[in-house]
């Protein structure tokens, strides 16, 4: 694998991301979410959105038609007893960018998305709010309870059988494609990138709250999810090729474009969008490395809930976070690339994670909306009305 990985890379890297917005109604002074939020209200937004003609066919439509846009509502999707959509039950918008051939531009385009969506969403009082699980419920049960269809449609896959648990959280999908890798390597980055997902997530971790009040870890949407659902997804274009695992590591490409493609999901979602400039180089340097040996057909679901209570005051997850930004910038040729990984060492080496400013800035009877919208970083929000 080590010639193919290293020669492959020269030129044929490709990142993206996905991003969940989250928000505050403050007409109703309420967190919005699956039980007081409709559709049309989400939709009435992103219909003031622009269509780019350019970004088909890298980002795929769906059969539903709900993503149109490089804005889309994320949600769960409610069908007919024939398998008509009737409705999505919304959480949030979830922003996508194009694919981007350096990691500057990804970034770039997302933080102008951000921006244009801050643009629609400030004058009808929606507040984007940084959170990573829902910090007011604590269950989700469609309503009204599952038909025959689909109850059926939820056995499909284990993704399925569990999609009632991202209508808790809200994360980021950070991809990234290498050209010319065979399917066998490519599924060797995404065991190798589960295997050292605990000591990953603590980057971004940004989830402390829970029921309304203060959790006693860091991250309740790696405690809850992580586990249950994938760390890593791997993109391959034939069948025979897949490989059974619950949760899934690899997954029909449903476009020309998704080949190849390999999705990080475990971490939470950063309110400085340059965070995850960071997590994406540091990602490209674990795969580009020769040296660790790790690898996971599913992740440990025990270590990530270590991790989400005690993130890098854990010693030996603090030790393993070393050892990996070590070896990415070890294999990183780009000096650019090398030097995003070092806000990852300010936090490795203060023991932090991005979820104590919210812990710091909790204190019973807090006003959770200015809370969480203060976890958006000012340069994330530089571009936007909203600041």
């Amino acid at each position: 694998m080590t010639d193919q990985v290293t020669n492959s890379l020269m030129g044929q890297y490709h990142f993206g991301i996905e991003h969940e917005v989250a928000f505050w109604n403050l007409q109703t002074h309420q967190f919005a979410d699956f039980t007081n939020t409709a559709f049309d209200q989400f939709d009435r937004l992103i219909a003031q959105l622009p269509e780019y003609a350019s970004d088909y066919p890298q980002l795929r439509v769906g059969d539903m038609n709900i993503k149109r846009k490089r804005w889309y509502i994320e949600g769960y999707e409610r069908f007919s007893e024939t398998g008509a959509l009737l409705d999505c039950t919304p959480k949030g918008i979830e922003i996508r960018t194009t694919i981007q051939p350096t990691i500057a531009g990804t970034i770039q385009e997302l933080r102008e998305s951000f921006a244009r969506l801050c643009e629609v969403a400030t004058p009808a009082h929606w507040l984007p709010v940084l959170t990573s699980f829902n910090p007011i419920q604590t269950d989700f049960l469609p309503q009204p309870p599952l038909n025959r269809y689909e109850s059926a449609r939820r056995e499909a896959s284990p993704e399925k059988r569990t999609a009632h648990i991202p209508m808790l959280t809200y994360g980021p999908d950070l991809n990234f494609s290498v050209a010319g890798l065979s399917p066998e390597s490519l599924i060797r980055v995404g065991q190798k990138l589960t295997y050292y997902s605990p000591a990953i997530v603590p980057f971004s971790f940004s989830s402390p709250f829970y029921g309304g009040q203060l959790w006693s870890g860091l991250s309740v949407r790696t405690h809850r999810r992580t586990g249950q659902r994938p760390a890593v997804m791997v993109f391959l274009e034939r069948p025979e090729d897949l490989i059974a695992s619950t949760p899934s590591l690899t997954k029909i490409a449903r476009l020309p474009a998704e080949v190849g493609r390999i999705e990080f999901k475990a971490c939470d979602s950063c309110g400085d969008f340059a965070l995850y400039g960071s997590l994406l180089a540091l990602m490209k340097g674990l795969v580009l490395d020769q040296t660790l040996p790790g690898l996971a057909l599913v992740p440990d679901a025990a270590a990530h809930q270590r991790s989400a209570l005690a993130g890098f005051q854990d010693a030996a997850l603090r030790d393993q976070a070393i050892l990996l930004l070590s070896a990415a910038e070890q294999a990183l040729t780009d000096d650019s690339e090398r030097s995003l990984l070092q806000p990852l060492w300010q936090m490795v080496q203060q023991g932090t994670t991005p979820a104590q400013a919210l812990r710091d800035r909790w204190q019973p009877g807090a006003d959770l909306a200015q809370l969480l919208s203060a976890g958006y970083a000012p340069e994330t929000l530089a571009q936007s009305v909203i600041c």
